[in-house]
């Protein structure tokens, strides 16, 4: 490896994973924003957080290596522009395709790395990152007495407290209670009504260290129960009918409760794998080919099963006052019609009703079919899309060298605004494209090219720019320009009432 080699990589590495990280963070933010009301109150552990922010951060990679790549790019040609280390190496000789070599061959290399983690890693991040994301939106919210307010996503209990002191956080005996009113309720299905009452004067809530259990320490009341007997018994004694009623005194009593309800349960991931995001290039193929061969024997079908919407009949030419022949049955002959004479009114309500039939098959078809098409193309769609984010990173590298040879500015200046622009440019085009293509607007393949098709042109345009170190972003060039034409303009109007006079 020569030194001009070892000095361009070495301005390239810095900024790229620098770049890579912020970017992969704002996206991170982003999620975090998004789904932030799914997280609040669910008492995750740090585990379970982190997992899903590393499955977030790996799906993020795809999106931000072009990015990235655009911007370093563009630092490094523009630093070395800047301090006039182009101009040196054009003076001795060495063309700026030849220092722009090391970078192209990183610039490939990144992208084949981009295409096996979008055909690998990217599927199963996708799997196990909204798998895990949907079991944390669908689980409780974690346990939250509030003060004079019965407190019942608790299975089986009813809580109510009336004051609610908040314990310290190195403190292990918990919140404080005062007042508490517990109802037990049945939960098999079988009974109704609260059959347990505990009062208490005080006590405290806690979780135990593998936090599977609520423990309620209460002191100081009393426990009330209901037991239905079906024996005789002396119902003046009790007062009731039915039942009788035990109230337990206590000073102190422990309610142990199963927080299962509470914990985070993992759906089966084989429920998601439908998606084509967490699919590969060969699972991509080869349901697409299914998904096509359904549509086709879907669609030859319509037609055969339609005859059931139809009657057909046959009139014969009355000539000189003949009647005409009785209608047999045959192979194409509906047998009502031969078994009885029906007048043209009634024959007009059957073809209405059949007419009415057969437009509810068709649109419930037409309907049927289209979905099927939109969900082919969403798979062909996904599949192309595993070579377009890999061919957007050379792309990115183009415009970004090119752009950092002309502008001659490196820094986070004026660098990250055009990266920012081409970015923005880049991700309204495949948004724009896959909106076309998920509609049948365009052909499959050029919505998912959509992109690379437009800004490939512009990377070879500003790459042969820099190679003849054009001025295209010198604001003297277009000033000097502008004088120029409006020199022209003025003496062509004189020019013209010379000769007007």
């Amino acid at each position: 490896m020569k030194k001009i080699d070892k000095l361009v990589l070495g301005s390239f590495w810095g900024p790229f994973f620098l770049t890579l990280a912020v970017v992969i963070f704002i996206f991170l933010m982003r999620l975090l924003m998004f789904y932030i009301e799914e997280f609040v109150s669910k008492d995750l552990d740090l585990a379970t957080f982190g997992r899903l922010l590393f499955y977030f951060a790996l799906l993020t990679v795809p999106t931000a290596l072009p990015l990235a790549v655009l911007l370093s790019s563009l630092m490094t040609f523009g630093n070395l522009g800047e301090f006039f280390e182009l101009t040196a190496l054009k003076s001795a000789g060495i063309s700026l395709t030849r220092a722009m070599r090391p970078l192209l061959v990183v610039a490939v290399l990144i992208s084949a790395f981009s295409f096996w983690f979008n055909n690998e890693v990217s599927p199963w991040a996708n799997l196990k990152g909204y798998s895990l994301l949907y079991d944390i939106k669908t689980a409780k919210a974690a346990l939250n007495l509030k003060e004079g307010i019965f407190y019942n996503d608790l299975p089986g209990y009813s809580i109510k407290v009336d004051k609610k002191i908040k314990a310290a956080k190195e403190s292990t005996t918990g919140d404080l209670l005062k007042g508490l009113v517990i109802y037990k309720h049945p939960t098999n299905g079988i009974e109704t009504g609260n059959r347990e009452i505990i009062l208490a004067d005080s006590g405290r809530m806690y979780t135990d260290k593998d936090r599977t259990y609520l423990v309620f320490e209460l002191f100081n009341g009393n426990n009330y129960q209901e037991y239905s007997d079906n024996s005789t018994v002396n119902y003046a004694s009790t007062g009731t009918q039915g039942g009788q009623f035990i109230r337990n005194g206590f000073k102190d009593y422990k309610l142990v409760i199963s927080m299962e309800s509470f914990g985070l349960k993992r759906t089966d991931e084989n429920q998601f794998e439908y998606h084509e995001y967490m699919k590969n290039l060969n699972e991509l193929s080869t349901l697409t080919d299914s998904l096509k061969k359904d549509f086709r024997q879907t669609s030859l079908s319509v037609a055969s099963t339609s005859r059931q919407y139809y009657n057909y009949q046959f009139k014969t030419e009355q000539n000189q006052g003949q009647k005409p022949k009785p209608i047999k049955e045959g192979k194409w002959i509906d047998s009502l019609l031969t078994k009885q004479k029906m007048t043209e009114r009634d024959m007009a309500q059957l073809a209405l009703s059949q007419a009415q039939n057969m437009l509810s098959y068709a649109t419930s078809n037409v309907a049927y079919l289209n979905e099927k098409q939109k969900t082919v193309w969403k798979y062909e769609l996904e599949s192309h899309h595993k070579f377009t984010q890999s061919i957007s990173i050379f792309v990115m590298f183009l415009i970004g060298a090119s752009m950092g040879a002309i502008i001659k500015k490196g820094g986070f200046g004026v660098p990250v605004l055009i990266a920012i622009v081409f970015f923005i440019f880049l991700y309204i085009l495949t948004i724009v494209g896959d909106k076309y293509a998920k509609d049948g607007l365009v052909w499959v393949p050029v919505g998912a090219w959509l992109a690379n098709i437009v800004l490939f042109p512009v990377g070879l345009f500003l790459m042969q720019r820099a190679r003849h170190d054009s001025r295209l972003f010198d604001k003297d060039l277009y000033i000097i320009a502008w004088e120029r034409l409006k020199t022209a303009i003025n003496q062509q109007s004189t020019a013209n009432s010379k000769h007007m006079a």
